[in-house]
C-alpha cells in the first residue's frame, strides 16, 4: 500500500471528489481480501464482510487522521467488522446454504493455481482450528507483520494479553501441523 498516494487520494475525496474513492478502493482491495479471508475463513462471509468493510470506510473517512497510517487505521475497520459478522448469529444459518452452492461451483484446473489453493486450504484449515481471538493475533502479527505493541492497540487488548494468546495459537497449530505430517507419513494405522 502506498500510503503517501493513499493519503492523497482522501485528501480529494474529503474535497468532494468522490471518483478518487474507486483508486482507493483498487490500492486496498487485495489486502482486504485477504486479511478478511484469514480471519473469518467461511468464502461467502469473507465477500459479505470485505463489502462492509468498505461501506464503514466510505462513512467514516472523514474521521480517519491523516497523521497515522492509513493501513494500520484500515486494519482496524477490518478486525471490527469480523468481530462483528461473528457476534451475528443468525448469519450463521446462510453459510450452509452458500457453503452447498459454493462447493458446486467449477473450480480452476490449472496445477499451479492448485497447489497454491491447496497449500492455502490447508493453511486456512489450520488457522479455522484456532478461536477468532487466537486467530486474530496470528494474522496480524505474521500475515501484516505488526509489532506486538501495535497488534495490542489495534485489537484493544492488553500487551500481555496479545502475547499469551499469540504463545497459545503458535504452540495449537505447531501441534496441528506435527499431527498432519504424522498423518501423512502413515504413522497412523487405524489405531
Amino acid at each position: 500500500m502506498d500510503e503517501k498516494k493513499i493519503k492523497q487520494w482522501i485528501t480529494l475525496i474529503l474535497s468532494g471528489n468522490e471518483d478518487y474513492f474507486l483508486y482507493l478502493y483498487d490500492e486496498t482491495c487485495n489486502d482486504v481480501y485477504r486479511t478478511v479471508r484469514f480471519l473469518l475463513i467461511d468464502q461467502q462471509d469473507v465477500e459479505d464482510v470485505v463489502s462492509e468493510v468498505y461501506l464503514a470506510l466510505w462513512r467514516s473517512i472523514k474521521q480517519y487522521d491523516s497523521t497515522r497510517s492509513f493501513r494500520f487505521w484500515l486494519h482496524g475497520l477490518i478486525v471490527r467488522k469480523s468481530q462483528d459478522w461473528r457476534r451475528q448469529a443468525w448469519r450463521r444459518i446462510r453459510i450452509l446454504e452458500r457453503k452447498k452452492i459454493y462447493q458446486q461451483e467449477e473450480h480452476l484446473h490449472d496445477s499451479e493455481t492448485i497447489l497454491h489453493k491447496e497449500t492455502e486450504t490447508e493453511l486456512i484449515q489450520a488457522l479455522a482450528t484456532l478461536s477468532a481471538k487466537h486467530r486474530e493475533v496470528i494474522i496480524m502479527r505474521f500475515y501484516h507483520e505488526y509489532p506486538l505493541e501495535e497488534i495490542s492497540v489495534l485489537l484493544q487488548i492488553p500487551l500481555g494479553t496479545v502475547k499469551s494468546r499469540l504463545h497459545t495459537a503458535l504452540k495449537r497449530l505447531k501441534g496441528k501441523m506435527e499431527a498432519c505430517v504424522r498423518l501423512e507419513a502413515g504413522e497412523y494405522h487405524g489405531f
